[in-house]
């Protein structure tokens, strides 16, 4: 079945220069200039808007090709599609050979999800609620955490990652870590998406973060960041995959703890640098691309694709950090408040990064891997539930899956028409959001979300992805 007005969609699109077909689900999209380019597939449930401007932004992102060689032999998008602010759709995938786009990541550099599970029953938590949460208020919000590190660990962090800056904490511990269980951290390293290390360079990260000596006091950790990042406390409700759930550790009943943050100000500074490094570098007297989108190509300029490369990998190692220390924190705070907690890992997984995939490198904005076997992690709304997920490894769709259920209106258009609107309107009724600025209450509000309900279905249809478990909300933290 087609959407209704579709035919009128697909002719308005047409004179935005789009050359786009409807089937089963899926939308095609190419720009009719571009005959050479690749046709990007998106994925999006009956019903679902289409915006026209996130179409003609992945359509671009298709189009992109490097004058010295290198090109896009691959494009789709997940079903949490929609605008990005930096001219490159979110839940888009490409495939390049050839080249690297820098700004198909953008500054979010291993935006990712981590999720942790402990043995306290709803009741449990409830009972002692308002205690835990003043301590990760103070934590999260007020600047109470300690995450002192030498500059041989901050060093070891942005090359190595989990590894190198576990080793480092081994050898002196410093700040809140030193109550921390490293051999617990070490055995969770196993359940982070390559083990949580890429191979950075600490001499491309902020200056100011890697000292020849001394101690560090970095505000940009374990914090969690402003948009749609979130640390929420949530229920496992439903097991569905009971032989994975077991082996991952996850039961009905569980206390579940899901964080959504990235590489912060470590990621803004790379990815920024590198996008207009990339611009820098385009041939003298030839004209910039339409799009605004400029590659780096392995024909022209070797050595800047292995140098973004490892500028990213040294964001993407601060990235996998920042959750770990966010979990931490969360997890000392557990154990003060209700005693013998474990709450172990579940897993780990990056959503905006570039990978050795296929033909060349993959690179994913707002979509993460899901390889065969591999855990997922797709959050819904403050107001909806969240899934986890397993991964079918779908090539079609280059071994995807979305990264949420994706915007459907802006943070403008709802702190416009926020104030307007009743808590049920908003879908916020029975929501437990901690936050210190209430306007992010409304620009998160849940009716800004597609029902993540339809997305995950779509996938599981679609073969990306089947389901695990269901976890419900709690309470979700907001800076």
């Amino acid at each position: 079945m087609q959407p209704k007005n579709l035919k009128r969609l697909l002719r308005a699109l047409e004179r935005q220069g789009l050359d786009v077909s409807y089937n089963n689900c899926i939308y095609s999209v190419r720009l009719v200039n571009s005959p050479d380019a690749p046709v990007a597939e998106v994925l999006l449930p009956e019903g679902f808007p289409v915006e026209a401007k996130a179409l003609k932004q992945l359509a671009n992102l298709a189009s992109v090709r490097h004058p010295s060689g290198g090109c896009v032999c691959r494009a789709c998008a997940t079903p949490d599609f929609h605008p990005g602010d930096a001219g490159v759709a979110i839940g888009s995938v490409v495939e390049t050979v050839d080249q690297v786009i820098p700004s198909a990541v953008g500054s979010d550099i291993n935006c990712g999800m981590r999720l942790h599970v402990a043995d306290l029953t709803i009741e449990e938590f409830l009972a002692k609620r308002d205690q835990f949460v003043e301590r990760m208020k103070g934590d999260y919000f007020f600047g109470t955490r300690d995450v002192t590190m030498t500059a041989h660990a901050m060093r070891s962090l942005f090359q190595y990652g989990v590894p190198g800056w576990l080793d480092a904490m081994l050898d002196k511990p410093t700040g809140s870590v030193v109550k921390s269980d490293l051999q617990q951290l070490a055995q969770e390293s196993e359940r982070i998406f390559l083990g949580g290390s890429m191979d950075g360079d600490w001499k491309l990260a902020p200056e100011e973060l890697v000292p020849d000596a001394g101690l560090v006091r970095d505000g940009g950790l374990a914090t969690i960041g402003g948009g749609n990042h979130f640390v929420e406390v949530q229920r496992v409700d439903k097991v569905e995959n009971r032989t994975l759930a077991h082996a991952w550790g996850v039961r009905e009943g569980q206390l579940a703890f899901m964080i959504h943050s990235g590489s912060r100000n470590v990621g803004k500074y790379i990815g920024g640098m590198w996008r207009d490094k990339a611009k820098a570098t385009w041939q003298k007297g030839l004209k910039y691309p339409d799009s605004q989108i400029f590659p780096l190509s392995t024909y022209s300029h070797p050595e800047l694709v292995t140098s973004y490369l490892q500028a990213e990998a040294t964001a993407a190692n601060y990235g996998f950090i920042n959750r770990l220390l966010l979990a931490e924190l969360l997890r000392l705070r557990l154990r003060e408040v209700y005693k013998d907690v474990e709450a172990p890992l579940v897993y780990d997984l990056p959503h905006n990064i570039t990978l050795p995939e296929g033909q060349g490198w993959v690179t994913r904005k707002g979509a993460c891997p899901a390889h065969a076997g591999q855990p997922v992690i797709i959050p819904g709304s403050m107001g909806a539930c969240s899934y986890l997920m397993v991964g079918r490894g779908n090539p079609a769709f280059c071994n995807s899956a979305s990264h949420g259920a994706g915007r459907i209106h802006s943070r403008f258009d709802l702190n416009r028409r926020g104030a307007s609107q009743s808590e049920a309107e908003l879908g916020l009724t029975g929501v437990d959001c901690i936050t210190l600025r209430q306007e992010r209450r409304i620009e998160e509000a849940p009716i800004a979300y597609k029902p993540i309900q339809s997305v995950i279905d779509v996938q599981v249809e679609t073969e990306m992805v089947d389901m695990v478990a269901r976890l419900s909300p709690v309470l979700t933290f907001k800076a």
